[in-house]
């Protein structure tokens, strides 16, 4: 990978890992259009600065990471991350293989996009404001939403947004957990994947330039997560989930027609 398509690539995930708009997709797209060959490194940087974007989170909301012992808050997040961890190694070979589809994030960017235009008035009457108030089976639940998200461009950030909004948490509430959940959700699975090119091809972590590249790359992904983070928080806020739902419709009919008539493959 070139400086410009680290860079690319390492804003287009730390902008996009927390909003609904699917940080994949975004990278599948962005890929395609610069023409970044899929060979293992690039795979492998596309998971690995996640980590960047998931310190932002730990550092935005450090006062609910720590101290250590809130064992209510770990045993959520942890009862939460079961589903995905479970359906990830059972299907990890089919995920890897519709994360090569731009056909894929067309057609999940649209339908996601139109159950966002109608989720603010489809979930009216919320009732758990605190996390506190967030129960084992309501985080069970939400983790079973977040599975959703393999399916590439459909957001992983929307799917645990919806079923949190689905068990009957604010909208706010439902962001922030979402956030929350991406620590062992992105952790785990960045985890998998640095351990997996280890054991496959160690050369990949022990070339220096490819040290660099994914040094840069979560640096930048960190700094624009947490710009993003506040963003959103303080749009969702004023003016709900309409405006992504749009954006969601509009490019997910873009690419479907470039798709479509072979501009993009």
């Amino acid at each position: 990978m070139t400086l410009f398509e680290t860079i690319v690539i390492s804003i287009i995930e730390g902008l996009t890992e927390f909003l609904p708009i699917s940080s994949t997709g975004h990278m599948i797209i962005a890929s395609s259009i610069l023409g970044i060959a899929k060979d293992d490194f690039t795979k492998l940087f596309e998971i690995a600065i996640q980590l960047g974007a998931i310190l932002s989170v730990v550092v935005l909301y450090r006062k609910k990471f720590f101290p250590l012992n809130r064992l209510n808050f770990y045993l959520k997040l942890l009862v939460a991350v079961i589903p995905a961890l479970v359906l990830g190694a059972i299907f990890s070979k089919k995920i890897d293989t519709l994360l090569e589809s731009p056909l894929t994030v067309a057609i999940t960017m649209l339908a996601g996009g139109i159950i966002l235009l109608f989720i603010d008035k489809l979930f009216t009457n919320s009732t758990v404001e605190k996390e506190e108030s967030i129960s084992l089976s309501k985080a069970f639940t939400i983790g079973i939403w977040q599975c959703l998200a393999m399916i590439p461009g459909t957001s992983r950030s929307a799917a645990s947004i919806i079923g949190g909004m689905q068990q009957k948490l604010t909208r706010n509430l439902a962001a922030e957990f979402s956030f929350f959940l991406a620590v062992p959700t992105m952790a785990a699975a960045t985890g998998y994947k640095l351990l997996k090119a280890w054991k496959e091809n160690p050369e990949l972590l022990k070339d220096k330039h490819n040290l660099i590249t994914l040094a840069i790359g979560n640096l930048i992904a960190f700094v624009v997560a947490l710009i993003a983070i506040k963003f959103f928080i303080g749009f969702l806020q004023k003016h709900g989930f309409r405006l992504f739902g749009w954006y969601r419709v509009i490019v997910g009919t873009a690419l479907l027609v470039l798709v479509l008539t072979g501009y993009l493959k």
